[in-house]
């Protein structure tokens, strides 16, 4: 335990005792107690006398008169010329660390929330290695730039950016704006921009800025979980909406009980790769405007696109303001960041900032700093151009070791951006099975049911992130996976034998 947190931790021992004893007594006690429950564990370097002293606020003799009891007792020992520890001799006569209670769960119970909360799908524990989706190669962010910096936003004189920040970094807010007209034709002004901790605090603040309790949310189905999971424990009613191959395609049906927010990706649906197309756009722009709809428009990985240039962006084409822009920047720089941004429209400015600050209290400005000038000086720009083409060449070794193997029993969807591929099954596979397999075999996916909300559209699928990936390994583990997956059809064919192959609805099966 480090010197300076002892004396904190004597305070709270000489506290739990009665008043009326003696204080070198209590001093004693807490000493000897704190042993005993193992809070200062065998070998543990006790602070000098004087310092103790000086840090419990008490006389040099009390602390003097207590060590050499413990010193007597055989609980500390001293060592010349290099203080007292507490004893080694004694760790085989210490008490084992009490046994908690197990919780009482007839009183003390989660809320509906948050059970709902526990009871969710989450991340992986494992956030690296083939084939985990959604995570870029952060071996290859130009950590020196950053570095560099960071430490020049943290020095002494710019003390002022260690603060609470009500509107955050404005500079930062400026060189967003400036970037979104420049690559999404966004034209917007800074004061737009709202910055909070990562993409799930974007949402979150949404759902509780613009839905009351019990209010209709639309998510993608099959769709990004994350999402799903935050709408739900902000109160909302999630109702899955399908995507086909022309991005989300709610129906008249649907749109007879109209959503207060709708969540979409058109750039790149997650996790079908999925593009919205101009007319769909159009549609729900006029639709959710005549409903009185609110968009979420999650942009999370528009830089990442290798051939295409995207279409224009939901907020963009609004002219009715009916869109809130989420933007990342975990996918171009590093998870870690947990930086994200809103651009709102103007009617918003101000309540968003205001509800920002409250619920969430900003603060990072040493980094958000360090962020505007990478922006500004044109490191950001020429970190994405130089990982599109590391990114395609991964992307093209998983697309060629799968057609190899496998041929036409899976279907790719998606590629033309981000950091993954789906690959749907063309016949009925267990994918949860086959993702369990692989993981056997050291390797991670996604299984393409899990992502459904609506049980009756599942479909089997893996979900394939190669970006974090280096080039030279994508090809092996590619045909570890893809013997798993022959294994599993080879298992699926002899137990469906004679009976009427399943048709698996999908565009991209022949």
């Amino acid at each position: 335990m480090e010197q300076g947190l002892i004396a904190e931790l004597l305070l709270q021992y000489v506290d739990r005792q009665a008043p009326t004893v003696k204080l070198r007594v209590r001093v004693y006690l807490a000493l000897r107690n704190a042993i005993m429950d193992r809070s200062l564990s065998p070998g543990t370097k006790l602070p000098s006398t004087r310092i103790l002293a000086q840090e419990l606020g008490m006389g040099r003799n009390t602390v003097v008169r207590a060590y050499e009891q413990l010193l007597v007792e055989g609980y500390l020992e001293g060592r010349i010329g290099d203080g007292t520890y507490v004893s080694e001799a004694v760790s085989s006569g210490l008490k084992a660390p009490a046994q908690k209670r197990p919780l009482d769960t007839g009183r003390h119970t989660l809320s509906r929330r948050g059970k709902a909360v526990a009871a969710s799908v989450t991340s992986s524990i494992v956030q690296r290695g083939a084939f985990m989706p959604g995570i870029p190669d952060v071996d290859l962010f130009p950590f020196s730039i950053w570095r560099r910096l960071l430490a020049k936003y943290l020095r002494v004189e710019q003390s002022h950016l260690l603060n609470y920040s009500h509107t955050a970094y404005g500079p930062l807010r400026v060189a967003l704006a400036n970037y979104l007209r420049v690559t999404r034709m966004m034209h917007v002004d800074p004061k737009q921009v709202v910055i909070v901790n990562g993409s799930h605090q974007a949402i979150d603040l949404c759902a509780r800025m613009l839905a009351d309790h019990g209010e209709r949310a639309w998510i993608e189905d099959p769709g990004y979980w994350g999402a799903r999971n935050v709408l739900a424990a902000a109160g909302l009613q999630v109702t899955p909406i399908a995507v086909d191959e022309k991005g989300i395609a709610p129906t008249i049906e649907d749109w007879s009980l109209p959503p207060r927010l709708i969540f979409t990706s058109p750039s790149s649906q997650y996790p079908t790769g999925t593009v919205l197309s101009l007319e769909r756009r159009l549609q729900l722009l006029e639709r959710a405007d005549i409903a009185d709809s609110w968009i979420i428009e999650d942009d999370y990985d528009n830089e990442l696109r290798y051939h295409e240039r995207p279409l224009a962006s939901l907020f963009g084409l609004s002219d009715k303001q009916r869109v809130i822009y989420l933007g990342t920047l975990s996918k171009v720089m590093f998870p870690g960041m947990r930086l994200a941004y809103l651009v709102v429209p103007e009617g918003l400015i101000d309540a968003f900032v205001t509800g920002n600050s409250e619920l969430h209290r900003g603060g990072r400005l040493p980094e958000q700093a360090a962020l505007a000038e990478f922006i500004d000086e044109g490191y950001f720009t020429s970190h994405i151009k130089r990982m599109r083409g590391i990114y395609a060449e991964r992307r093209d070794a998983l697309k060629e070791t799968m057609s190899a193997r496998l041929g036409g029993a899976v279907a790719p969807s998606g590629g033309h951006g981000g950091l993954q591929l789906l690959y749907r099954f063309c016949q009925p596979v267990d994918d949860e099975r086959v993702a369990a397999e692989a993981l056997a075999e050291g390797i991670i996916c996604r299984p393409l049911s899990m992502y459904y909300l609506d049980q009756e559209r599942r479909q089997p699928g893996l979900n394939l992130g190669f970006a974090a990936v280096p080039v030279e390994r994508i090809a092996p583990a590619a045909a570890t996976l893809a013997a798993i997956i022959e294994r599993n059809l080879t298992r699926s064919r002899q137990a469906t034998a004679g009976q009427e192959p399943p048709v698996i609805s999908s565009a991209h099966c022949g």
